[in-house]
């Protein structure tokens, strides 16, 4: 095993509640290193942390743990399988018709 899977095993399963449902897949490419990541989906709050701190926190580690063996290693965190978390993110078409949406609504109050 990689010293970065190493590692990263280590602080997940220190983190997390379910250490037995950590999953670690790590891919080398042109870009460097990916590790995703697949956790419980009751662990992903302890995971991600308030604001995305320690996911962030996790990212720099392994980014310094990469520097050593002169690689470049991203993280992905997988979205658990039936998460209760809405859609990740809009198209620019919806969001660009909610905020006109809100616009002509509150021009119309002004008046």
């Amino acid at each position: 095993m990689e010293n970065d899977v190493k590692f990263l095993d280590f602080v997940i399963k220190a983190l997390v509640e379910n250490p037995q449902d950590v999953k670690i897949n790590r891919t080398v490419d042109e870009m460097g290193v990916l590790m995703t990541l697949d956790v419980n989906s009751a662990d992903m709050g302890k995971i991600i942390g308030r604001e995305g701190n320690t996911a962030k926190a996790i990212r720099t580690l392994l980014r310094v743990v990469g520097m050593k063996n002169n690689a470049r290693v991203n993280l992905k965190i997988n979205e658990p399988e039936g998460s209760t978390r809405g859609p990740a993110s809009r198209s620019v078409d919806e969001a660009m018709e909610e905020a006109e949406g809100e616009k002509g609504e509150s021009s119309s109050d002004e008046t």
